[in-house]
């Protein structure tokens, strides 16, 4: 029987330089000889990413919102995640159900107790190996929003009081779940996070 992979999550605000890091996590594990998917949430699938379209543009309630998270993750599992790990392959994927906590339940206040059960719904007793939380102040997140060129989405368009929020509920998640969720001060060097990321990477 083949050896079941590892699943490895990217989290952080937006700002936080989780793409950059991604793409050296990405030819690490490569060089390292990792057969590798990299995938993303919302999106992953056909379907998740028409869902991330709606999601990152479109205005709806806050539990739709919610709903429609979950209900592209539930796809992203079913098509992509479950079935690379089963053939033993690593999966990384730029956010998971973390996010969904910082900015549902942190950022737009849904009771925790509902996206629980969206959780234990949709992905029971199943966890990623390893969580990398990139963690900066607002202030340089926002400052790195303001310097991207590219458009906003209307995630990215919140105010700092909004993502201090979420910001907070990562920080609650790293410390309730700390032998998952490495939080990584994304503020310094670039190399002396790759140091940093070599290093955690050695635990799973």
């Amino acid at each position: 029987m083949a050896i079941k992979g590892k699943f490895i999550t990217l989290e952080g605000v937006d700002g936080a330089g989780k793409s950059t890091h991604l793409a050296w996590l990405e030819q690490h594990l490569r060089n390292l000889g990792h057969e590798l998917i990299v995938t993303r949430e919302p999106g992953g699938t056909p379907l998740g990413e028409t869902l991330r379209t709606l999601l990152l543009n479109e205005s709806m309630h806050i539990e739709t919102e919610a709903l429609l998270m979950f209900a592209a993750r539930r796809e992203h599992l079913d098509k992509v995640i479950f079935p690379a790990l089963d053939q033993g392959k690593w999966v990384v994927s730029d956010r998971f159900t973390d996010a969904s906590f910082a900015y549902q339940c942190g950022g737009r206040g849904i009771d925790e107790n509902k996206l629980e059960i969206l959780e234990n719904w949709v992905h029971p007793d199943f966890q990623p190996d390893l969580t990398l939380l990139f963690d900066v102040s607002i202030e340089v997140s926002q400052q790195r929003l303001a310097n991207n060129n590219a458009e906003l989405d209307r995630f990215e368009k919140e105010q700092g009081a909004f993502f201090q929020k979420v910001r907070q509920k990562y920080l609650d998640r790293a410390a309730k779940y700390p032998n998952r969720i490495k939080v990584v001060d994304s503020s310094i060097a670039l190399h002396e996070i790759q140091v940093k990321l070599a290093e955690i990477l050695k635990i799973i």
